[in-house]
């Protein structure tokens, strides 16, 4: 059974004329259930995990200044979002979604989280909407768990995943792997274990092809047994904070090649969303739609 992560505090609002489309966190799964992608039962609700599971990731200092709102100005702006008690509880529930999912991912092959893909959190300060990083937790949980040795993070988000790339930076145990906009935020980057800078405006056949050299290749080097799948949909042209020239199509193959090469090699993967800033919501829908419609038929 596919299971997806999803609360309520997802779609938490944020004050008006901001630019992150929080919409989309409520007509994603009312989507899903709506075309019979998904039903009431492939959904489960996150809570707040052990603090011992974020701390394994995030230094004490940051994290507890997070979470009794004491953060400096000047970390807090790095942010985004205005800080709040609701923000960062947002932030820790959507941490134990992909906890969690990572779980039922070794149980079903897949699984979801309807948010996170907060790769721009670094061990010890947060950027770009991003607090903690729900990914990187999970891939520590599972190792402190005894659940998995060796992870493959494959971050196709437009964006760098720059704080990923520092958590990791000195651990062999998790492999790091960036497919990004080379002009995009951030501006300066970080050293992931492997790093494809895109140009702008790169179209779906270059994107697919780069994709296609190289996934299967780190996945019989790396060996992994457990693959993190960061798929944003602001790959799309009409992104508002992309500068590359992929389809709606393009991008549902990508994650079908993503999910196919998962599925094909045995390895389990767990998918949260990441990035999506079309300007039109059904855009941002439909394209992260698309990724939970594969993981049903690919997978199930």
């Amino acid at each position: 059974m596919l299971k997806i992560a999803f609360h309520p505090i997802y779609k938490h609002p944020l004050p008006v004329g901001h630019r992150f489309p929080m919409e989309k966190y409520e007509l994603l799964p009312q989507q899903l259930l709506y075309e019979g992608t998904c039903s009431g039962n492939n959904f489960f609700e996150p809570t707040k995990p052990n603090d011992k599971h974020i701390l394994a990731v995030h230094d004490p200092e940051y994290y507890y200044d997070l979470v009794n709102i004491t953060l400096n100005q000047r970390a807090a702006r790095k942010i985004g979002f205005p800080l709040s008690e609701v923000l960062v509880e947002r932030e820790v529930i959507i941490a134990d979604g992909t906890i969690k999912a990572s779980k039922f991912a070794l149980e079903y092959g897949i699984a979801m989280n309807i948010a996170g893909g907060t790769h721009h959190a670094y061990t010890n300060r947060g950027e770009a909407f991003c607090l903690l990083n729900d990914q990187a937790i999970g891939a520590r949980y599972l190792q402190n768990k005894g659940l998995a040795k060796k992870i493959l993070i494959v971050d196709l988000d437009v964006h760098q995943g720059n704080g990923t790339a520092e958590i990791f930076q000195n651990d062999d145990s998790v492999f790091t792997f960036s497919m990004h906009g080379k002009s995009n935020y951030p501006f300066k980057k970080e050293l992931s274990d492997l790093d494809i800078p895109l140009e702008n405006d790169i179209d779906d056949s270059t994107y697919l092809e780069l994709l296609r050299q190289t996934l299967p290749k780190l996945i019989k080097e790396q060996q992994p047994d457990f693959i993190y799948y960061l798929s944003g949909v602001d790959v799309i042209a009409s992104d508002k904070l992309g500068k590359l020239g992929m389809s709606i199509e393009g991008c549902k193959a990508r994650d079908r090649f993503v999910l196919e090469q998962c599925k094909a090699n045995n390895i389990n993967v767990m998918c949260s969303m990441g990035g999506g800033y079309s300007p039109n919501i059904k855009t941002i829908v439909d394209a992260h739609a698309n990724t939970f419609r594969l993981a049903r038929e690919i997978f199930f």
